[in-house]
C-alpha cells in the first residue's frame, strides 16, 4: 500500500506525524513524506522518501510579510493569532504554494491514503480533485471553528478554480480524522463523533538513558526548561528563568535548540545546566516539573510523561494549549506579560509543592496512554482500505 504524509514545513507540523508514518514503513507499506525542503532531515532520519512539493516555510512567511508593509500578525493581541495567520499564511499562500505540487504527486502515485496535518490546506483539496482517500492527522487540539469560517472563505476561489464548491471547515473532515487530544485535555476530542484517537506522544520509556549533565546537587528535583524549535529565540527569557530559580532547591536543565549557544547565556547560576539539544523522551523521565511554551509536541511529551508543567504561551498555537492544560489542572499559566522572576520563583514552587498539579498529569498520562498507539492505527487504517 502507499501513503502519502502532507505537511507544512516547519518543525511543529513535521515531527507529530513521524510516529504514524514509520508504523506504516513498519509494515511494509511505500510511505512518502511530501512537503518543503524543510522535511528532508526529518524523512531520512525515519526512513522514508521524501517528494518537495512546495517552497520552505520561511518563503511562506516572506509572501506574507510583502503583503503586509510590516512583521505580520505585529500588535496583535494573543487570541487574535489564530484568527489572522491560520487564513492568511496558511490558507491563501500555503494552498497557493501546495495544491499543484500535491496534486501532481497524487496523480503519478495514486495513494490509498493521503495523511495530511491541519494546517496544510491543500489537502483536502488535492484529495478532492484526484479521488484520494483523506486522513486528517491532528497535531494538537482541534482548530477553532470560527477561524476555519475564515479559511473557507480565504481558500474558495482555489476550490473554485477546480471547479468545486469548498466543503464547510475547508474540507479538513472530509475523510478519516484521526484526534490526538485526551478527553481531559480537550473534552470536545471525547465521542464518536470526533474522530479515531491516536496516541500523540511515545510512553516513558522503560529504562531511561542517563542525563548527559551532572549537577552539583544531584538528590534535587529536576525542573526542564525548553521553548522549542520555533518560539526559542528569546534567549534573554532564558536568563530571567534560569536566574529565578538559582537560590531555589532544583536542578534547572534548559535546552535552547541547534540554532542557539549555550555560551550566549553568559555566566550560569550554579543550579543550572545549557544545552543545545537532549531528545525530549531521554530528559523527561528525569524531570519532576517543566517549564515550556505549550507547542503541542513539548505539551503531549510532558503529559505522556504525567508531569506538571509552567506554562508560557509565547506564538501560534501555544496560547489555546496552555488555556486547555490551565483548564485541565496540569499546569500554572502565565502570559508574555505576566513573567518576571518572582511570578516564575511562584509559579514553579506551586506545580512543585501542590499536589493537585501532579495528579491531574497523572490522569492525563493515563489517558493518553490508552490511546491506540500509531502502528494500531496504522493498521486499522489499512484494514479500511481493504489492506
Amino acid at each position: 500500500m502507499r501513503v502519502i504524509f502532507c505537511c507544512v514545513p516547519q518543525t511543529g507540523h513535521i515531527t507529530p506525524l513521524l510516529p504514524l508514518a514509520e508504523a506504516f514503513s513498519r509494515r511494509g507499506d511505500e510511505v512518502i513524506l511530501a512537503s518543503g525542503n524543510d522535511a528532508t532531515g526529518a524523512a531520512a532520519s525515519s526512513g522514508l522518501s521524501f517528494r518537495r512539493i512546495c517552497p520552505e516555510f520561511g518563503s511562506w512567511f516572506e509572501a506574507l510579510r510583502a503583503r503586509t508593509r510590516g512583521v505580520p500578525g505585529d500588535g496583535l493581541a494573543p487570541e487574535r493569532v489564530p484568527g489572522y495567520f491560520t487564513p492568511r499564511l496558511f490558507g491563501e499562500i500555503g494552498l497557493a504554494l501546495t495544491v499543484d505540487g500535491l496534486i501532481a504527486l497524487c496523480r503519478e502515485t495514486e495513494p490509498a491514503l493521503l495523511v495530511f496535518d491541519p494546517y496544510l490546506f491543500a489537502a483536502p483539496l488535492a484529495a478532492a480533485a484526484t479521488g484520494s482517500h483523506p486522513v486528517l492527522h491532528g497535531i494538537g487540539p482541534a482548530v477553532d471553528p470560527a477561524v476555519m469560517d475564515l479559511v473557507s472563505d480565504a481558500v474558495s476561489p482555489v476550490w473554485r478554480e477546480f471547479g468545486m464548491d469548498v466543503p464547510a471547515a475547508a474540507g479538513l473532515y472530509s475523510g478519516t480524522n484521526l484526534t490526538v487530544c485526551p478527553p481531559t485535555l480537550d473534552p470536545g476530542s471525547e465521542g464518536s463523533d470526533a474522530g479515531q484517537p491516536l496516541r500523540p506522544a511515545p510512553l516513558p520509556l522503560g529504562d531511561p538513558a542517563a542525563l548527559p549533565v551532572a549537577f552539583v546537587r544531584p538528590e534535587l528535583p529536576v525542573v526542564y526548561l525548553t521553548m522549542g524549535t520555533f518560539s526559542n529565540t528569546d534567549l534573554t527569557l532564558f536568563r530571567r528563568i534560569l536566574h529565578a530559580l538559582k537560590d531555589e532547591p532544583v536542578n534547572v536543565l534548559a535546552t535552547v535548540g541547534r540554532d542557539n549557544e549555550p555560551s550566549a547565556l553568559g555566566r550560569l547560576p550554579d543550579n543550572a545546566r545549557v544545552e543545545q539539544f537532549i531528545p525530549q523522551a531521554h530528559v523527561l523521565p528525569h524531570c519532576s516539573a517543566v517549564i515550556h511554551h505549550a507547542g503541542a509536541g513539548t505539551m503531549f511529551g510532558v503529559l505522556a510523561h504525567g508531569l506538571p508543567s509552567v506554562a508560557l504561551p509565547q506564538s501560534a498555537d501555544n496560547f489555546d494549549n496552555a488555556r486547555l492544560m490551565a483548564r485541565s489542572g496540569a499546569a500554572h499559566t502565565l502570559s508574555p506579560g505576566e513573567v518576571t522572576s518572582e511570578s516564575v520563583r511562584l509559579a514553579v514552587r506551586s506545580v512543585l509543592d501542590s499536589p493537585s498539579y501532579r495528579r491531574r498529569a497523572a490522569k492525563l498520562a493515563e489517558e493518553v496512554a490508552a490511546m491506540p498507539s500509531p502502528d494500531d492505527v496504522a493498521a486499522s487504517l489499512a484494514a479500511a482500505r481493504g489492506h
